[in-house]
């Protein structure tokens, strides 16, 4: 299987300026890779960086936050590596072994990647553990968290 963009359930950059939100849809075409993702990424201003939050066929999510040169990622379900490309690409940069299939589904990354936002690591690892709710759900509770829930509701249903 392969990530297309008709795998994502969607892609939006979430930046501040002045202290305001601003959440916008990402144009991903073709294969989706973690260089394109945060290639698409670098080309928006923000205060603290900019924070990419990606939903992949109701399976996995990834949050990548990019600042300066560096990229701080973040993966709901290291297990989707052994599915899809994008997840098996962040597992490498994170330098994590590749999960079996029968593994427990758990976060990989980095759980404080929005702790100066406002969101722990300790409740976003939390949220990524609640097994009953879609990559959706925890990326509108993240959002609802770090202040801007309806920007990124609005951003969403642009894409859909």
């Amino acid at each position: 299987m392969s990530d297309t963009a008709t795998d994502l359930d969607f892609a939006v950059a979430a930046y501040t300026e002045d202290g305001h939100w601003t959440v916008t849809p990402l144009v991903l075409r073709g294969e989706l890779d973690l260089a394109t993702l945060v290639s698409a990424l670098r080309r928006f201003p923000g205060d603290g960086g900019v924070l990419g939050l990606v939903s992949v066929d109701e399976d996995f999510f990834v949050l990548v936050r990019v600042q300066g040169g560096r990229a701080r990622l973040l993966i709901s379900d290291v297990t989707a590596a052994t599915e899809w490309p994008l997840a098996r690409q962040i597992v490498d940069e994170l330098d994590i072994p590749l999960a079996d299939d029968d593994d427990e589904q758990v976060p990989a990354g980095d759980l404080a990647i929005v702790a100066d936002l406002g969101m722990s690591a300790m409740d976003l690892g939390a949220l990524c553990d609640d097994v009953d709710l879609y990559p959706e759900e925890m990326l509108e509770e993240i959002a609802e968290e770090l202040g801007f829930g309806s920007q990124f509701h609005d951003a969403v249903e642009a894409v859909g």
